[in-house]
């Protein structure tokens, strides 16, 4: 095991722990990452790496070597949620209302730890590192603005990467999985419009509510009926309204969620099937369905190739002991798809889970924190996938 680059990175890392204090003390929400932005171009001036501002709030910096050869690009993302923060950290949230619940601070700072452990080593680089500040993850996608505005190119890049936490594996390990890793996403709602009435005399109107209940029953037979046992497909209804008086008919309600697929082919087939049953069963109710479908984030798709080189430069830094197999794809999304869309790709989980301290809650919850142990380790990791891609070079 290499561990001369993890020890380097150890050694190096007060700074970075103290821009992550910073940027989770100051958290923003997508697409008004400007104090974050602001703290990610100060640090890369001070290390004296080029970087270029795109998609507003977003950044792009390129380490280039001395010898040509390949780019391998890294992606990290910048931006909060709107949730309370409700841990005890010395460092919490100031924002009231808002915290970095998904741990994009901490691939933030060990992004820029990865960097200044490539600028050192800049010299006998063949190709180049392009590092991606992606703003707005949580929101509609800010991985598509940054690549319509041209990130991929000059250099082209030839392979992308992108850690993101997860506290349920420990600090020290990694995980993730060759294929799908992330579902697609297509989030939509429904109105349903029908005749109100008085609710002793049903019959001179059309009822909204039972015809959305038969609906939001038979669109759950997409999955359970119309999709093999083995392929993951979940039609999550989130939210159903109508209605203001327990006596009354309304004449609208409307419902929304959010379909997950794994594959494309799957994506225009339960799409297809949730619009036909949507409209078939209001018909038969004698309602008028109207449905809006959005096209959400797409899958991630991790490429056989570039996950095994991540797994053989994790096992480098963190032991062969230390790397975990994912077994399953997860249904949570990601627009890092958009990458791994337009490029061999690998999204992978770096352990921040530490128990004896009390990082064990989950992302998206008030009181979850990373473990900023794990912050280096990530940054070495980054770091050593780097190296190995353009010494395959």
């Amino acid at each position: 095991m290499t561990t001369d680059i993890k020890e380097e990175a150890i050694a190096l890392s007060p700074p970075w722990l103290e821009l992550f204090r910073a940027i989770h003390q100051r958290p923003e929400l997508g697409c008004q990452e400007r104090h974050t932005a602001a703290l990610i171009r100060r640090r890369l001036k001070e290390l004296g790496i080029p970087c270029t501002p795109l998609a507003d709030t977003g950044t792009v910096a390129v380490i280039q070597g001395a010898y040509p050869g390949r780019t391998v690009g890294f992606r990290a993302d910048m931006d909060a949620l709107p949730i309370p923060e409700a841990s005890a950290l010395p460092y919490a949230s100031r924002t009231p209302g808002v915290m970095h619940a998904c741990g994009h601070d901490f691939h933030t700072a060990a992004l820029l730890g990865a960097a200044e452990l490539l600028w050192k080593r800049r010299g006998g680089l063949h190709g180049a590192v392009k590092l991606f500040f992606q703003p707005d993850e949580e929101g509609d996608g800010g991985a598509a603005r940054m690549i319509a505005a041209g990130c991929m190119e000059a250099p082209h890049v030839d392979a992308m990467l992108c850690c993101h936490v997860d506290s349920s594996i420990p600090t020290g390990t990694l995980s993730t999985r060759s294929g799908p890793a992330c579902a697609s996403s297509n989030p939509f709602a429904v109105t349903l419009r029908g005749r109100g009435s008085h609710g002793a005399k049903p019959h001179l109107g059309t009822d909204v509510i039972v015809a959305g209940a038969q609906v939001i029953t038979a669109v759950q037979t997409i999955s359970s009926r119309r999709t093999s046992p083995t392929e993951p497909v979940v039609v999550t209804i989130g939210s159903f309204h109508s209605g203001g008086a327990g006596n009354v008919l309304p004449e609208e309600a409307r419902f929304s969620g959010i379909i997950r697929t794994m594959s494309t082919e799957a994506r225009k087939r339960v799409t297809a099937d949730f619009c036909a049953i949507v409209t078939g069963v209001a018909a038969a109710m004698g309602v008028e369905a109207e449905i809006e479908m959005t096209d959400g984030y797409p899958c991630c798709h991790n490429d056989r190739a570039v996950t095994e080189l991540l797994l053989n430069a994790a096992a480098k830094v963190l032991g062969p002991e230390n790397i975990l197999e994912q077994e399953a794809p997860t249904l949570g999304t990601d627009d890092f798809g958009y990458f791994s869309a337009a490029v061999p790709g690998c999204y992978y989980y770096i352990g921040v889970g530490n128990e004896a301290k009390g990082y064990t809650y989950p992302n998206h919850n008030p009181r979850f924190t990373a473990d900023p142990d794990a912050l280096p380790l990530a940054a070495a990791v980054e770091a050593q996938a780097a190296l190995d891609f353009l010494a395959e070079g």
